[in-house]
């Protein structure tokens, strides 16, 4: 090898680290040597199988770009694992371990290395979805309707590695913007410092990253990389999709859970019915703590306006909301925690955009969108095969059952039906809480309870009638 080699290798990593930055680029790169650049081809290699598995699936397009930068003769890169025997290490200052711990991810003597890369790098470097600084638990806002989820996300965060769960995994539900994703990434923020190895995924990144696995034919690595982290933190549930991905999931979850690694998990329902999952995952789910935060009540929502006032504050010294402002939105947008905060921009927006000072009358003028009705009650599956099996005369087990008796038909589709208008559940899903029918079963029960209740006025108002039994 070269001087020039040993140069232009140089400049690649400087490259690198300054399109990387320095703790992902350690993370990954920090042990890996140049060992010949030749022939068209620059061989690389690292002390694991596991690295050279990640690099090459997620970095080996950028490190030959940038050498082909520094010798455009250069076409090829190759990357090898290290064999202690041939090339025993170099006695200097150990750099960090990549996060994502395995059982591949050994010294060079055997024993199992410890990572001391920084807590943001090991969530950037395995890919975890993006955090806001502004979701901690200094900035969490308890109230009566989110004690108990607030105290065991905070017990979560603060227990230490070896130390017995509580509670395993802990699964947190409610509707959109009462303070789930908050709580979440409070508990990844606060792994920042400690002894354990926080990830914090929404499905959506989870199903990315498996699928993007299973092309590049690295399901190991990303399965190891995930199994080997002490506190996973899993947000949006709802949205996982995909027989493979739930099925690598549920193994996940199981690994962890066995292993006495922490789960922490949210939806914005409980396990009970996230009818698209398998059986035994919502089983596992429904075995930890299950806690669900209410609706936001009106002292609580004072204080959070309180609090976005102040912090708004912070960077405008001279935004003042009086309090009598502060009570009406408390009073009036009652649907969850965005429209607060919301609330609080436009007041701040009318006030530096127009130098007007901020008055009730402008409140109630600016409000006027946030000011919704009250929620419906959400109505569940269970709930509508329970109200129409008693309405007529049968048992919930007959409109399961694969029985077509004319007394067990119509039931079924009226059942069918309310669970296609009265919930958000797919045709699929709905089939599946039936008994296991295709989703055409349910499409033709709705389209023949319509056409019923179109022509029949007497059918139709039994329809209302449960309707109104069921959202009552």
């Amino acid at each position: 090898m070269t001087s020039t080699d040993r140069e232009r290798w140089q400049r690649v990593k400087d490259q690198l680290r300054n399109q990387l930055g320095e703790d992902v680029f350690t993370s990954w790169f920090g042990r890996m040597e140049l060992d010949a650049a030749e022939n068209g081809t620059v061989r690389l290699s690292v002390p694991t199988r596991f690295l050279r598995t990640w690099i090459q699936a997620h970095y080996s397009e950028q490190v030959l770009a940038k050498w082909q930068a520094e010798d455009a003769t250069i076409n090829r890169l190759e990357l090898s694992v290290r064999s202690a025997a041939i090339r025993p290490p170099v006695v200097k200052p150990k750099p960090a371990e990549p996060a994502a711990l395995s059982r591949e991810l050994r010294d060079m003597n055997g024993a199992e290395t410890r990572s001391s890369v920084p807590f943001m790098s090991v969530h950037e470097a395995l890919g975890g979805s993006p955090l806001d600084p502004r979701l901690t638990f200094e900035n969490f806002i308890v109230g009566r309707s989110n004690t108990l989820a607030h105290a065991a996300a905070k017990q979560v965060a603060t227990s230490r590695r070896g130390e017995q769960l509580m509670f395993n995994p802990l699964y947190i539900h409610a509707a959109v913007g009462l303070g789930k994703t908050h709580l979440l990434q409070a508990i990844t923020w606060a792994g920042n410092g400690a002894d354990r190895k926080v990830l914090y995924l929404t499905a959506e990144r989870f199903m990315y990253g498996f699928v993007s696995a299973l092309k590049t034919q690295t399901t190991l690595a990303f399965k190891e990389a995930v199994r080997a982290i002490d506190v996973l933190v899993i947000d949006d549930l709802q949205f996982l999709q995909g027989r493979s991905t739930q099925a690598e999931f549920c193994h996940t979850l199981n690994t962890l859970i066995d292993a006495g690694r922490q789960v922490v998990i949210a939806s914005d329902r409980p396990p009970a019915d996230l009818e698209s999952l398998d059986d035994r995952v919502r089983s596992r789910l429904a075995g930890g703590l299950v806690v669900e935060i209410g609706s936001l009540g009106e002292e609580l929502r004072l204080e959070i306006l309180k609090s976005r006032t102040a912090a708004a504050r912070l960077y405008h010294p001279g935004f003042e909301v009086p309090a009598p402002v502060l009570a009406y939105i408390a009073k009036a947008v009652t649907h969850n925690g965005r429209d607060l905060e919301g609330a609080v921009n436009r007041l701040l927006a009318h006030n530096k955009l127009t130098g007007q000072p901020v008055t009730l009358e402008m409140a109630e003028r600016e409000m006027r969108d946030l000011i919704r009705p009250q929620e419906p009650k959400r109505v569940r599956i269970e709930d509508i095969q329970r109200v129409v099996a008693r309405q007529y005369n049968v048992s919930r087990a007959d409109l399961l059952s694969s029985r077509r008796t004319a007394n067990v038909v119509r039931p079924r589709q009226v059942a069918m039906y309310l669970a296609k208008i009265l919930t958000l559940r797919s045709l699929p899903e709905i089939g599946r809480r039936f008994g296991g029918r295709d989703h055409t079963t349910v499409l033709h029960a709705v389209r023949k309870i319509e056409a019923l209740a179109g022509n029949d006025t007497t059918f139709a108002e039994e329809i209302e009638g449960l309707k109104r039994q069921l959202q009552d």
